[in-house]
């Protein structure tokens, strides 16, 4: 049985068969081909943060394979009462046939993995964000920027970043990175990162510099300033990260042909400009739109590899 913790856990032939399963599945979805993959299977979905693509992706997700999804908030479950996280998943993994959880440290999802007796997904942690790079590559594979890509991320050094980080590393294409200082990459993940790199051919580059890392770039993606918890910084971070905000100057500096990727939701004026945002290179509701597919695919092969040795 696998779980789906984080993109360093998995190899670049296996992250690419789940992208040519997603594309399948999309493609049998845009025809209203939908096939029962996981028929009758139910989908424990674990919300410790709220969201709206992750929710609306995985529920409308399990329930066009077949099977149906739940939403545990917080508020619905013990696990908001104290409850430990081995306890919540020896009892929530008898009863459901896969878990996505939403949650705050990396930590407590893998203990929740540790315990659980069906596949685990990572909807996101302060570390990783796994499923959004699934769709993000997506989204640039079929805008055909795959082969010679180079990425950069301009903005804060989280788990976006940190993700963007493993999937360079495993794929082996160029990812320049590009945070104020004060708010660089975890240093434990990104020297894991640059070990694998070296295996797999890829060029990671981190610095100080957001017009640096964009030059020559074929796709420039970022994300949010605050995060969810980090409201009372807003103010301090948004001085922090003045000059890094990905505007039309910022992407005159890329290839022409570049692309312009954001998670969502986007803050205009702040980490894009609306010009950016809204201009004809801006994928992000085709990325957004991917996450459904992205996950399908994700939630398909773990359910075939549930079995295997």
């Amino acid at each position: 049985m696998r779980h789906f913790l984080t993109l360093a856990d998995y190899s670049k032939e296996e992250i690419l068969e789940i992208l040519e399963l997603a594309k399948q599945i999309k493609q049998e979805t845009k025809q209203k081909n939908f096939k029962d993959y996981m028929p009758n299977q139910t989908l424990g979905m674990i919300f410790e943060k709220s969201s709206t693509r992750t929710r609306v992706s995985f529920e409308t997700g399990i329930y066009q394979l077949g099977g149906i999804g739940l939403f545990l908030s917080s508020n619905d479950i013990q696990l908001g009462r104290g409850e430990p996280m081995s306890d919540t998943s020896r009892v929530i993994s008898r009863m459901v046939d896969m878990v996505m959880i939403r949650t705050f440290e990396q930590s407590k999802l893998e203990e929740f993995a540790k315990y659980s007796k069906v596949p685990v997904i990572n909807g996101l942690t302060n570390e990783y964000h796994p499923v959004q790079l699934m769709a993000d590559y997506m989204t640039i594979q079929e805008a055909g920027l795959d082969k010679d890509l180079v990425a950069a991320y301009v903005g804060d050094g989280n788990n976006m970043a940190h993700s963007w980080l493993n999937m360079a590393a495993k794929l082996g294409f160029e990812l320049r990175i590009a945070t104020p200082k004060g708010y660089e990459v975890d240093a434990e993940i990104l020297a894991n990162a640059q070990k694998i790199a070296k295996e797999s051919g890829a060029k990671i580059i981190v610095g100080n510099d957001p017009r640096e890392a964009v030059k020559g770039a074929t796709v420039v993606t970022t994300d949010t300033w605050v995060s969810m918890g980090q409201e009372e910084e807003k103010e301090k971070r948004v001085k922090e990260f003045a000059g890094y905000m990905v505007d039309s100057s910022m992407m005159k500096l890329a290839q022409d042909k570049a692309i312009f990727l954001h998670c969502l939701p986007a803050y205009r004026g702040y980490e894009v400009s609306e010009e950016v945002f809204e201009s004809e290179q801006s994928l992000v509701f085709e990325e957004a739109e991917n996450r459904l597919h992205a996950q399908k695919g994700v939630m398909v092969w773990l359910d075939r590899k549930r079995d295997e040795k």
